[in-house]
């Protein structure tokens, strides 16, 4: 039976957070497993966040929280400790609650982002890639893409500053790959990557050149809703290898459930 006053309570947390897929795929893994926990959206006007983040400490049977946007950077910064992943981007999509109550950050957006191309066939290593996009999501997909032996890296985001930095930093953590900041084209390169917002919505720009891309390019984009964005639509029209976005998130909900332990398997976390 879930739900009893004995479940564990697991958070998403954005804003807004209608979109959110998370609460509805971790409900339906908890009944398929038999396990009394239960995954409930969450919102709070940016402006009530630290207030908000108070109670869900007080909240004790609270184990953990799914984050996104806004609230990766400042959940990250209310954190007791991080793995690597999460401090090399100062942003977290998941913490967990430790023995002593406090919190333990993790970022699999690269990693689940990495997991989803490898399972859908397609090469990193040795690859030049144009990743559109250097916020939360793109600083992670950065660095894994990196760590994943891909030679260069060509960042485009709207806050030019913000790109740089990131650049620079990967570079400095990763110096076998080349990263560079320029524009959102991807002639001569071989993965074309969309970590921005851009397509989820009816009306929006293409994320970039289009014109630019070729038959032998793989073009992967983030986004989860649309399956199929204007951007992978005319890719494929194009002749590209396409990713969509719900490998990342799947690859990304294996990866978060061993890291909650959903199946209480192990307790020494809290």
């Amino acid at each position: 039976m879930r739900g009893t006053g004995k479940a564990d309570v697991f958070v998403m947390l954005a804003h807004p957070v209608a979109h959110a897929k998370s609460p509805g795929i971790f409900n339906e893994i908890f009944e398929q497993k038999g396990l009394d926990s239960l995954m409930v959206p969450m919102s709070c006007r940016p402006e009530d966040f630290d207030r908000f983040w108070d109670g869900l400490t007080a909240a004790e049977n609270v184990r953990g929280v799914i984050i996104s946007v806004p609230y990766k950077m400042a959940v990250y910064h209310k954190c007791a400790a991080a793995h690597d992943r999460a401090a090399r981007v100062q942003s977290a999509n998941s913490v967990r609650r430790q023995a002593d109550g406090s919190w333990y950050a993790d970022n699999f957006d690269g990693v689940g982002f990495i997991e989803g191309l490898k399972a859908g066939g397609h090469q990193i290593a040795g690859r030049r890639v144009l990743q559109v996009g250097a916020g939360g999501a793109g600083a992670s997909l950065a660095y894994c893409l990196a760590e994943a032996g891909a030679t260069e890296i060509r960042l485009n985001d709207i806050d030019t500053a913000r790109a740089e930095r990131l650049a620079r930093l990967v570079e400095k953590a990763f110096p076998a790959c080349r990263v560079q900041v320029g524009e959102a084209d991807p002639s001569g390169m071989e993965l074309v990557v969309n970590a921005t917002p851009v397509g989820m919505h009816p009306g929006d720009p293409l994320p970039l050149d289009v014109s630019r891309l070729s038959p032998e390019m793989t073009v992967a984009d983030i986004i989860m809703e649309p399956a199929e964005t204007a951007l992978l639509r005319k890719a494929r029209e194009i002749g590209c290898k396409i990713q969509p976005g719900r490998p990342m998130m799947d690859c990304q909900v294996q990866a978060m459930s061993e890291f909650f332990d959903i199946e209480r398997k192990d307790r020494s976390n809290g």
